[in-house]
Order: C-alpha cells, then structure tokens, then sequence
C-alpha cells in the first residue's frame, strides 16, 4: 500500500512538473486564439474595466494588471466579490472569468453585470459560464485547455496571461507585439532546462530556495510589474505546497512593515524573506531593496535575493513565474503531499453548498 501510494504521489509530481513546462504552449495558444477572434468595436469604447474571478482565474489578470500599470488607458480593477463596484454601468467592460465555469461568485456578477447592461467578455473552459455567455450572445473566449494536464486552474496561468495580454491588445487598451509573446516563450523554454528534475541539484537555483525554504515561512516582496506574478506565486505555495505565505510589495513595506518584525520573536526562527528584484524597476525603487534587506538582517530574518536577467518586462514575468512554480514543485515534493488535492478548499465549498 505505502509503494502504491508513493507511486501516485510521483505521477501527480510528474504531472504538476510537465504543465509547468506547458505555460509556453499555454502563453500561446491563448494568445493566438484571441488574436485570431472577432472582437466587437462596441467593446472598445469604454471608460473602466472591472476583471471578476476568484483564486487561479484571477491570477492571469493580476499578472497583467501589474505589468501593464503604465500601459492601461483606462482605469482597471480586479473585483473578488458577489457584487460589481458601484461606478459598473453601460461604459464598463466586465470581463467575467471561471476557469471551471461553476464559481458562484463569478456566476452571479455575471447576472449582476447583465443587469447593469455593462459590456461582457467571458473566459471559461465551460460548466454553467460558457452555457450563460451562448445564451446571451456575448463575447467570449472559452478554450480546451489541452496543455493544462495537471487539471488546476492555479497552473493555467499561461492561459489566463495568455488571454487577458491578447484581450487588452487587441482593444488597444495595451501594446504587446507577437515579438513580444514570442521572446517571453522562448526565455520560459530556456530557463524551464535549468529547473528540470534531472538538471544538477548544485545548478538548480529553484531546488536550492526549496531547500531554504523548508519548514519556513516565505516572506515575498515584490514592485512594479512582477507585483502580480509573486502573487500567483504566493498562492501556489499556498495551494500547492499547503504553506503560509505573504506578500509585501516595495515602497510600501518600507512605510511599516520594518518596524514589525521585533514581535512576536520566535517567527524570527520561521520568516525567510524572498526579495524579487529587478533592474527594470524604477531606479529609486532599485535603491531600496538592499537597504530594505539590511534592515530584515539586522533585524534577526534570513533573506535571500532573486533577479530576473530578461532584457524586457514580459519575459521577466514568465522569468520569475516559471522561477517561482519549481521552487514551489520541490518543496512540495519535499514535504511529499500531494500538490493537486486541496482538501480544505474542498470541504469549505461542500459546506457551503449546504447552506
């Protein structure tokens, strides 16, 4: 029984480990697809953009919200509630996301942005979504996700970068170029060769943070445009690797947080702060992640210092992503839990449904 079970457990590894290796195939399918889609005028003309999705089918938003912060040419924000914002009306784009296509959050925002008469844009694989965006006749992309064999929606996140990047381009609400994917999938197909399995122990960066962050709590600290990736990230340690972990994001953390970390002192002996720099940040933001790491040091906390060497943005991004999923892979293999069940999550949505 104990061989069969680690048996099993070593296939759902091997599974998580083989779709990370997808996010390229999945980065391009997504964004080939909706490049390829009839997208309305009519949803082009537009004031805000309030994105509705829960855990993963959130994520891909967040990766792009942050990325693209500068781009935006119209406000945008990402709405984790039952209800729309108030200031949701007929110049609103409502862009309804559920991986599964059964999340009742998503599902009733999506009546609520009817009501409100908002344009629509679904993203869903299926389930009751894709039945509500075919009877309304909205647009929508509902894709096979046939490069997401591990099934999870928090490792489709190449779909859902994928989607939203060629959404968001081709509203020209952002300017992305095939250039621009295709440099981000071959530097993801470069860097996935280092974090393989049976690459060297002594050359694999994400198994030696692993390593470090065995039995600790990872501190993640993050700015500008990899702000959504740390938090796809942190929820993958979460889910994954079923560890806490927090995100903090630079210039804010320097207004408070440094100031509490003397109590309670024994999370001294459990805190490892992972700080992602990059030197496409802003130069003054630059300039506060050695101090601010100083400061963690002295304070008592081990850190560790990860930069991204990408020459552009968009590959930072599927840098760092595919960075962070395979130290997350091997910590979960070290604590050898399986790392697609959520049984918490489960049992939470089954006594939900009774009430």
């Amino acid at each position: 029984m104990v061989a069969e079970n680690t048996n099993v457990l070593e296939e759902k590894f091997k599974l998580v480990a083989d779709t990370i290796r997808c996010y390229p195939l999945q980065l391009k399918q997504s964004w080939d697809e909706i490049s390829d889609m009839y997208i309305p005028d009519d949803l082009k003309n537009i004031e805000n953009i309030v994105f509705c999705g829960m855990g993963g089918s959130a994520l891909g938003a967040r990766i792009v919200d942050s990325y693209a912060l500068d781009q935006l040419r119209v406000p945008s924000e990402i709405f984790n509630e039952y209800k729309l914002p108030g200031y949701t009306n007929e110049k609103s784009l409502v862009v309804v996301s559920s991986y599964s296509g059964t999340t009742e959050e998503t599902l009733e925002v999506t009546n609520e942005a009817l009501k409100k008469r908002a344009k629509i844009f679904g993203i869903t694989t299926g389930g009751k979504l894709s039945e509500v965006l075919k009877q309304e006749k909205l647009t929508s992309y509902i894709f096979d996700p046939k490069h997401n064999p591990s099934k999870q929606p928090r490792m489709s996140i190449g779909y859902a970068v994928g989607c939203v990047l060629g959404l968001f381009n081709k509203l020209g609400l952002i300017s992305v170029s095939n250039e621009d994917v295709e440099k981000s999938v071959e530097t993801m197909n470069e860097i996935l060769a280092e974090f393989h399995e049976n690459s060297s122990k002594d050359r694999n960066l994400a198994y030696k943070y692993a390593e470090v962050l065995f039995g600790r709590i990872p501190v993640l600290v993050a700015s500008e445009h990899l702000i959504g990736t740390a938090h796809t990230i942190k929820n993958q340690f979460n889910e994954s690797a079923k560890t806490f972990c927090a995100l903090f994001d630079i210039p804010e953390l320097n207004h408070h947080l440094m100031e509490g970390l003397k109590n309670p002192a024994k999370l001294k002996e459990l805190f490892t702060f992972v700080f992602i720099n990059s030197n496409k940040y802003t130069e003054r933001v630059q300039k506060r992640y050695p101090i601010t790491s100083n400061v963690v040091e002295k304070n008592g906390v081990s850190f560790q210092m990860f930069s991204p060497r990408s020459e552009n943005k968009l590959s930072q991004v599927f840098e760092t992503l595919v960075f962070g999923s395979f130290i997350v892979f091997y910590l979960t293999k070290k604590y050898s839990i399986d790392p697609m069940a959520i049984p918490w999550v489960d049992y939470f949505k089954q006594e939900l449904a009774k009430s």
